[in-house]
């Protein structure tokens, strides 16, 4: 089993999902019901020597957004749970203030 996170743990206490079709390229915060269902589906993903990590995230384009054990977000190169992921953020909370700051952009 691989356990969760604590910061997607607290990002829960406080978020049900987000939905942001039109900062960039979209983002969406799935549920953690979805979360679940995504791990009984196909499992954590397995990046590097990390530790196994729960995709909790995917942007308009199909990229997914995985956080592991040690707090790190990684964002897959491809649109596939199955193909490299590369890290996106040091943790949840900067993962959230960049999308932050992509919603403070102007167009």
């Amino acid at each position: 089993m691989t356990p969760t996170p604590s910061d997607l743990t607290t990002l829960y206490w406080v978020l049900g999902e987000v939905a942001l079709p039109d900062v960039g390229n979209g983002y969406f915060i799935h549920r953690s019901s979805t979360v679940a269902e995504h791990f009984r589906q196909y499992g954590p993903v397995q990046i590097n020597d990390e530790p196994p990590a729960l995709v909790f995230a995917s942007d308009g384009g199909g990229h997914l957004f995985a956080v592991t054990g040690s707090g790190r977000v990684w964002r897959s190169t491809t649109a596939s749970w199955f193909h490299d992921f590369e890290v996106d953020a040091a943790s949840i909370q900067e993962f959230l203030e960049h999308i932050g700051r992509r919603v403070a952009e102007p167009n």
